[in-house]
């Protein structure tokens, strides 16, 4: 069987076009000396193993053996992971944007033989269709443009990387007359937030709709500090709507990547590590306030799924599950109204009703597994009673689970990163701040035992890891939410050696990652295949890890009271201020902190032996504007000032301070709860 130079790659994207007739390269030096060479363009095809339409234009174009041949003759093709590369993917996305408008994957780029993009799309049909051209013509388009204009060619490739570095420059920041940390300044963040709000389906924004997490966080926040009711009133719609919808696997636990409707009914089928992370996040938040047992509920039934199907039995969480199987998509979790009648029976009228199944279907000619009213609203309704329903629900959604797990399931993208476990060791941390539940403290303490074993040589830290092999320099990201998922570790654990590894990573960050003036470069100075260093500030599907870093800076310049790293933290926000104001749909991480500041840190400190019952009792409330530092070791104390003089002999002691000024101790952890 043909194979090309992507089979020796560890990605599982990159294998499954190893078999292509295209003679694809993975991202390399001696390609683009081959480039030179030849005096061919560059064709970059940037994709996802769980990826829709990569697959899509994979089958129709890059299985076809004459355009195969064409793109072999005229281009240098390479095929490159986005998830194994984030950093080549931030810079050609940006390109495509500026080129096209938009951007989405398969991402598709031509560049000049020194990495310069000069034109670019995403998903190219095989024929032309939808107001576009077909791929060949593209190719042709290109070719000629490129043997008979090619000045035209490096003029654009010039000014596009030009507009690129420029791009990468702040232009706005909050100026120093104006102080930043007010509560106007919160209420002016919640207002542009809600002017998005979706107040029937809850979310934000028209379809397609993405969680969009951090602002949840935010207004969720702020109702806590302020009882802003319109606040609470749009997580909540917006929390149980996803959970209601097809979004959410109700058979399986877990959410796909966004809905395609405003209704949350229709997913993208694929579901990602780093979005059931960052949802478990906020319904951990979510249920410390509320005390909402749907909320309890999901996040069990979603990390039941995340180890029953994203952790591997040696240690890691996979990426992702692909939206397709058998090639049709959302197949694996469909259903046809039979099906559903001969293997639950008589149980199935009720079941179906409640799910909304149709003889027709209600999507596609089959069905989607959806709710519209609450368990309870619709046991009433219907004239049961509540714990029999519920009882008689989890029967059938047992059976059917039984019955989809002998269906085909859907290619797995099993390579393990770095930034995206660190995410899911927090989410556990947080689920456990919230639920009391030991195992889920117990895998977050063994997960990061996994990542400091196999992802960090000699001190170094690498983004991704398959069959026993650690590779790729980790990424600003990386290190981020790595940093932050000690931090968490710290505060369920009582054990200091995370905050100390916290400590040695972020002065490394400092020293590697940091840029002239204020902000952190997304790749290590010593990276040299990238033709610039990007500064990333918006979150994206993900946080941003430049906001992230602020973060852990401000925190842990409490723990050991680093006066460089407090004025670097209020630096980096003063630098985005009036941006997140404005914006703060793009910058949910940054307006969390400056709701943080805004309504304070407490520092709370809990020493003695036996603080385990009380430490998980102090965890269990919601303060989330708080840095914790727990110790059962008096020999710990000169190494971090929040625990100084903080021991007293024979007894467990709780603290409340503010910048190191600390009320009377509490003896009682009952006592000091009611304090906070």
């Amino acid at each position: 069987m043909h194979t090309n130079h992507l089979i020796h790659e560890t990605s599982p994207y990159l294998l499954q076009h190893a078999h292509n007739p295209v003679n694809w390269y993975p991202w390399c030096d001696e390609v683009f000396e081959l480039a030179k060479k030849e005096n061919k363009p560059i064709l970059i095809s940037i994709g996802y193993a769980a990826c829709h339409w990569c697959h899509v234009m994979e089958k129709e174009s890059f299985e076809d053996e004459s355009t195969a041949e064409y793109m072999n003759k005229h281009f240098i093709n390479i095929k490159i992971d986005r998830e194994e590369r984030p950093d080549l993917d931030n810079i050609y996305m940006e390109a495509v944007q500026a080129i096209t408008g938009s951007g989405g994957w398969p991402l598709n780029v031509f560049l000049t033989p020194d990495k310069k993009p000069f034109f670019g799309g995403t998903y190219f049909p095989a024929t032309k269709m939808y107001n576009r051209l077909s791929w060949l013509e593209v190719l042709q388009n290109v070719v000629n443009a490129y043997q008979n204009r090619k000045d035209e060619i490096t003029n654009q490739a010039d000014e596009l990387t030009k507009h690129l570095l420029n791009d990468n420059f702040l232009k706005n920041n909050f100026s120093s007359d104006k102080f930043l940390f007010t509560k106007e300044n919160t209420n002016i963040i919640t207002s542009n937030i809600i002017k998005q709000a979706d107040t029937v389906w809850g979310g934000f924004g028209n379809a397609p709709k993405f969680p969009q997490t951090f602002i949840i966080q935010y207004l969720l926040r702020q109702y806590h500090f302020t009882k802003n009711e319109e606040a609470l009133t749009q997580v909540l719609l917006s929390l149980d709507k996803m959970i209601y919808g097809g979004i959410y696997d109700q058979l399986g636990g877990g959410f796909a990547r966004y809905s395609t409707d405003e209704k949350w009914f229709a997913p993208h089928f694929e579901k990602m590590l780093y979005d059931n992370a960052l949802i478990i996040d906020v319904l951990s938040e979510a249920y410390q306030l509320t005390q909402k047992n749907i909320y309890k509920e999901t996040i069990e039934q979603t990390l039941n799924f995340i180890e029953r199907e994203m952790l591997d039995k040696n240690g890691g969480f996979y990426c992702a599950l692909d939206a397709d199987s058998e090639g049709v998509e959302g197949k694996f979790y469909t259903w046809t109204k039979e099906e559903i009648e001969n293997i639950l029976e008589d149980k199935a009228s009720l079941f179906c009703k409640y799910y909304n199944i149709t003889d027709k279907g209600n999507w596609e000619h089959t069905n989607i597994l959806w709710i519209q009213q609450s368990i309870e609203e619709f046991a009433i309704k219907q004239n049961i009673s509540f714990n029999d329903f519920k009882a008689e629900i989890d029967e059938c959604k047992r059976l059917l689970l039984k019955h989809r797990n002998k269906r085909i399931r859907p290619r797995l993208d099993d390579k393990i990163l770095l930034g995206w476990n660190a995410l899911m060791i927090k989410a556990y941390c947080k689920a456990y701040a919230a639920t009391s539940n030991e195992s889920y403290k117990e895998i977050a303490v063994q997960q990061m035992r996994f990542l400091q074993q196999n992802l960090c040589k000699e001190g170094i830290w690498y983004h991704t890891y398959k069959n026993g092999k650690a590779k790729i320099s980790a990424f600003l990201d990386d290190y981020a939410y790595l940093i932050q998922a000690l931090i968490y570790l710290q505060e369920i654990t009582a054990n200091e050696k995370y905050l100390i590894e916290a400590e040695h990573i972020t002065n490394y960050v400092i020293q590697n990652f940091k840029d002239d003036e204020i902000l952190f470069y997304y790749t290590h100075q010593s990276q040299t295949d990238v033709i610039l260093r990007k500064r990333e500030i918006y979150d994206g599907a993900l946080p941003s890890a430049n906001a992230v870093m602020a973060i852990n800076l401000q925190y842990l310049s409490v723990i050991f009271d680093n006066n460089e790293w407090k004025t670097l933290f209020e630096k980096m926000i003063n630098e985005v201020g009036e941006l997140v104001i404005k914006y703060p749909t793009s910058f949910g991480v940054w307006a969390l902190m400056i709701q943080l500041n805004t309504f304070g840190i407490n520092e709370i400190v809990l020493c003695g032996e036996t603080i385990e019952n009380s430490l998980i009792q102090v965890l269990n409330k919601y303060i989330p504007n708080k840095v914790l530092q727990a110790s059962t070791n008096y020999n710990e104390t000169e190494k971090f000032p929040l625990l100084k003089n903080k021991f007293v002999p024979k007894k467990d002691s709780f603290y409340l301070c503010k910048n190191y000024s600390c009320d009377n101790p509490k003896y009682n952890v009952n006592d000091f709860l009611a304090k906070i």
